[in-house]
This record gives C-alpha cells, structure tokens and sequence, in this order.
C-alpha cells in the first residue's frame, strides 16, 4: 500500500522528556551551590571588565563520561586553586555534549550508557547530578552549548560557556547565547577565520526573539535582552595554531575595528596544539611570555586535561575502560596539568598586576 502522509515520514517515535523545572524539583539547587555558581559568573565577568586582572582558566576533561573520576578531578582541581588563586581562577570543564563530524559518541547527554541506547532523560539527570556535586565543592563550571533546548536543563549551574567553531556561525547558538545568564567564547571558525566569530560576538549582544521551551516544557517564543559578556576563543583553524603574538595581535586588530572589546581566549588544545596534549603546556607558556612581554588582551585560556593522559576508544565491554581517561580528544594527565599551571602561576605573579 501507498503511504500517503506528507509529515514524519522519517520520524521513528517521540518520547515525551521530563520537563526542566520537574528536573530542577527533582535535583534542586542548594544556597552553597547557587553562591558557587554566582560567584564564577562575577569573577569571570569582572575579569573581562578589567575590574579583576588575573587570568580566567577553563581545565578539565574534553568530555565527561565517568562521573566518579570527574569527582575525582574536581576535587584535586579544587585543591589546585588555592595554590593558584592569586594569579589564575580555575573553572572546571563540565562537557556533556559534543559534537560530531559525522557519527560517533555525542556525550553524556545523548548516550549516557555509552551502548547507543540513547537514554537522554537518564543523561540529563546524571548530568545535573554531577553539576551540583561539582559545584557543593566550591567549583565554577563551565560546559558547551550545543543543543539549544538542554540549557533550560543546566544552565542555572554553569559560570561559562562555550560556543564550538563548528556552531559559531549558526544562528540557532547565537540567539540562545544571547539569553544565556554567563558569560560565552565563541571559538574562531574550523578554518581559523575571525569573521564568523566577531559576527557572532556582535549578534550575541542584541536582543533576539526565536522558538524554544520554557520551564515547563512548553514550545515558546523566547525574547531575549542579550548578552555583553562574550568573548573569542582562539583555537587555530585550517591546519594552524592561532596562539602566536602576530595571530594575537591581528586578532586585536579584528575586534577594534567590529567595535567590540579586545577580549582573547586562547584555547590551548585543537589545531593549536595539532591535537597533541603534550604541546599544550608549551602553548600555556607561550601565552604566559606574551603576558610578560606586554600583552594586554588574553584574559583566559582553555586546557584539556584529565586524570590519565591521552584517550582510548569506547571498548564493547566498558569494564574495559581506563579510569580517568578521555574517550574523546587526548588530554594531559594530572601531573602535567598541575606542573603547568604552578608554573604559570609563578611566571605571571608580577606581570599581570601591571596590565
């Protein structure tokens, strides 16, 4: 017989998802992690206001997909940021999403059971779980806005965000963006261009109207007033790093002449490291020397780091994962990332209250 629907004809099934605010009723925000949270999001503002001089660090797995060793590295990162507090403020990286060239593992979110079984409603539970265990610990977080629906979900636990160069240019992440409570970095495009991030930088700050959900779950038009914290995030493009003091310095060039403040993250991982953990120390350092040489415009960098260095595939048998390894992009151990960043420390003590 001859199907003669004109809709869904691609749809297998739809689920009906728990909706944000029963989610929050279920895992409700306590003061201590509300102060957490509120206190990243002043500190980071302040830092890209100038009012703060240090340098604001986003570290921690590329992905999150045991939440027992992410406990394990916020509280080891917890313990770090005393010894750093003074120069450096240190934000977790609480990734749950990622994206995908074409197919493969898209994250806690999507596939928590990491079997394709597609469980969201379990991952987005696990997911703000493991924020409000973080973030009871004193610590700011930070994740990527990929979907737009799931931030209705967590993003009243989250002091940054990030916006990936693969969704720099959408429309869809801009507009969200521009509700967002954080502040955001939008990373240069794939290529390592700047036109589609310092458009985006412009769009973020406008009010926007567009289709979403409301607490309640409901399809809504959201309206909202716009966003003057973001910022870039350097992460190299095209087969080249971006970090150097010219890209810097051309960088700098782009966003004066948009009108926007000079406001650079470096991303230490991606095609500036060639997707090499073990140079994303020399990066850090690299930064590090333009600070002391003078530069007044990077205010943040971005390190992928882990437990245990480097990353393995998802095994069939996940008894067979190594414990605190990426299952996505290499990270550093650890012992590099904590070597890294007292060194860092040391180097800027003196340098970054001048700027």
């Amino acid at each position: 017989m001859t199907d003669t629907r004109v809709d869904d004809l691609n749809i297998d099934s739809h689920s009906l998802l728990v909706t944000p605010e029963a989610l929050k009723e279920q895992l409700p925000i306590s003061e201590s992690a509300a102060a957490s949270v509120m206190q990243g999001r002043n500190v980071i503002r302040n830092i890209l206001d100038r009012k703060d001089p240090r340098l604001f660090v986003v570290v921690g797995p590329c992905s999150i997909h045991d939440t027992e060793a992410a406990i394990e590295y916020g509280k080891r990162l917890k313990e770090l940021s005393a010894k750093v507090e003074d120069t450096l403020y240190l934000v977790m990286r609480v990734y749950f999403e990622k994206p995908r060239t074409t197919v493969g593992w898209k994250g806690l979110i999507n596939d928590p059971r990491m079997d394709d079984s597609f469980q969201i409603e379990e991952g987005l539970q696990t997911a703000r779980k493991l924020l409000l265990d973080l973030a009871e610990e004193g610590l700011p977080l930070a994740t990527e806005a990929l979907d737009p629906i799931s931030p209705q979900y967590l993003q009243d636990l989250i002091s940054w965000s990030a916006i990936g160069a693969r969704t720099t240019e959408s429309q869809t992440h801009r507009e969200m963006s521009s509700g967002l409570s954080c502040a955001v970095g939008f990373k240069n495009g794939t290529d390592g261009g700047l036109d589609v991030a310092t458009n985006a930088l412009k769009s973020v700050s406008h009010p926007h109207n567009f289709l979403g959900i409301n607490p309640d779950g409901q399809v809504s038009v959201v309206r909202t007033k716009g966003n003057q914290y973001g910022h870039v995030v350097l992460r190299g493009g095209g087969g080249k790093p971006n970090y150097d003091s010219v890209s810097v310095a051309l960088c700098e060039k782009a966003l004066d002449k948009a009108g926007l403040a000079s406001n650079i993250m470096v991303d230490c991982s991606h095609a500036n490291s060639n997707k090499d953990p073990a140079l994303q120390p020399l990066v850090a350092d690299n930064v590090a020397n333009q600070i002391i040489e003078g530069n007044k415009s990077i205010v943040g960098l971005m390190i992928e780091s882990n437990i245990n260095w480097g990353s393995q595939s998802i095994p069939a048998d996940l008894k067979d994962l190594e414990y605190g390894v990426s299952v996505t992009d290499a990270c550093i151990d650890w012992a590099a990332t904590e070597k890294c960043l007292l060194e860092m420390d040391a180097k800027l003590k003196d340098a970054l209250g001048k700027r």
